[in-house]
């Protein structure tokens, strides 16, 4: 098998999985508890708290461990709107983020909440100034993804962030896809509020975290006792917490030489699919973009059918974010582009990982053409 849908999901890696397996059987403890087994269960949750907080240059106190991604989105939507406690609340995102934002954000327009969604430009990047036109005076949060899951394209988030805090506006951004892949720093972000999913970057499912920048508090996600500083009360998911850690700390550690090996991987790919398909459509923008993904279209031809058609030969990629899968309706993301349906539904998501290998973006490309060919051949 060839497993190239890592924006989807990662392996956990060995180290990972290794580190997390004692807190699953030997060291069981709860971490709240005062005994020695609880003690030990509670350091290894903040040794992770703190390999979190230095892989994105953030302090400790600054992470809340949540359930991933989706979780953390949503708390934070949702709660800057509580916190401003019937107060004016307009919001500004994208026609491009995750289900999770934008489906939060509907709830909130139900709620009375102004959303405004940005356009994006052709190469799926969002124009700084169509941002700052959209400001008001009553506008409280801004958020948007800093790489987009489904075309891979990266945010100019920075100059954003930069812009905002100027007019003490709080900027939220959902990293889910970068951190991790892609160099991912608070500060030089200067972003308020940031989202991260563990199963991303090689570790367990069902672990994420929140950063949340001091002096910024959240009405609590769940009420209870006092894990996670209060905000977040249940057992906390010690197993999944260690993983996350050691996950994210062997990421960062091994970035520059994933990053080059991984753009190596897709440019290959696309060299190759290119030459046999002309007319093959790379969707995002050339150079802004997350080093392991590509998403092209084929005009004329089914995207479900081509990711079928690898199924059959044992290769894993996919036509959409894994939240979207089994929905007849094309891709958000590539109608914002400005593609009509057909040509959104004939896309196809490849995104390789640290376990792929040059070999295996060879064999993907080659599949990938030999299945196109094989469907307009029954045409």
């Amino acid at each position: 098998m060839i497993y190239a849908d890592n924006a989807a999901t990662t392996k956990i890696s060995e180290r990972a999985l290794a580190e997390m397996l004692p807190f699953l059987q030997e060291q069981y403890g709860n971490a709240s508890s005062q005994y020695s087994l609880g003690a030990k269960a509670k350091r290894a949750v903040e040794q992770a708290r703190r390999q979190v907080a230095e892989a994105i240059g953030a302090q400790p106190s600054e992470i809340t461990f949540t359930s991933g991604g989706s979780e953390a989105n949503s708390w934070v939507l949702r709660g800057v709107v509580d916190s401003f406690k019937g107060e004016p609340v307009y919001i500004i995102t994208t026609a491009i983020e995750h289900p999770s934002v934008l489906n939060a954000c509907h709830t909130l327009e139900s709620m009375g909440v102004e959303v405004t969604f940005l356009p994006i430009e052709s190469d799926g990047v969002v124009s700084v100034e169509s941002l700052k036109s959209a400001i008001r005076p009553n506008t409280r949060l801004v958020s948007i993804m800093l790489a987009n899951n489904e075309i891979g394209t990266v945010q100019p988030i920075a100059e954003i962030g930069a812009f905002l805090r100027e007019r003490g506006i709080r900027l939220h951004t959902d990293a889910v896809q970068a951190v991790g892949h892609i160099p991912v720093n608070i500060d030089d972000l200067h972003v308020d509020f940031l989202s991260a999913s563990a199963h991303k970057f090689y570790g367990a499912k069902g672990t994420g975290f929140l950063y949340v920048r001091s002096g910024i508090s959240l009405p609590n996600l769940v009420f209870g006792g006092e894990q996670e500083h209060g905000y977040r009360a249940g057992t906390e998911n010690v197993a999944g917490i260690v993983a996350t850690g050691f996950a994210l700390a062997e990421s960062v550690e091994g970035m520059e030489q994933s990053i080059a090996l991984l753009r190596a991987m897709t440019q290959e790919t696309y060299i190759r699919i290119k030459d046999r398909i002309p007319f093959v459509r790379l969707n995002g923008s050339q150079q802004s973009r997350l080093p392991g993904t590509i998403n092209l279209c084929f005009d004329g031809v089914s995207g479900e059918v081509l990711m079928n058609l690898l199924d059959l030969k044992g290769i894993c990629i996919s036509t959409s974010s894994a939240c979207n899968s089994g929905r007849s309706e094309p891709s958000h993301v590539l109608l914002a582009l400005g593609q009509n349906e057909q040509q959104a539904k004939s896309a196809i998501r490849i995104s390789y990982g640290k376990y792929n290998t040059f070999d295996e973006a060879i064999a993907v490309a080659t599949a990938v053409c030999d299945a196109y060919d094989k469907i307009k051949a029954c045409k």
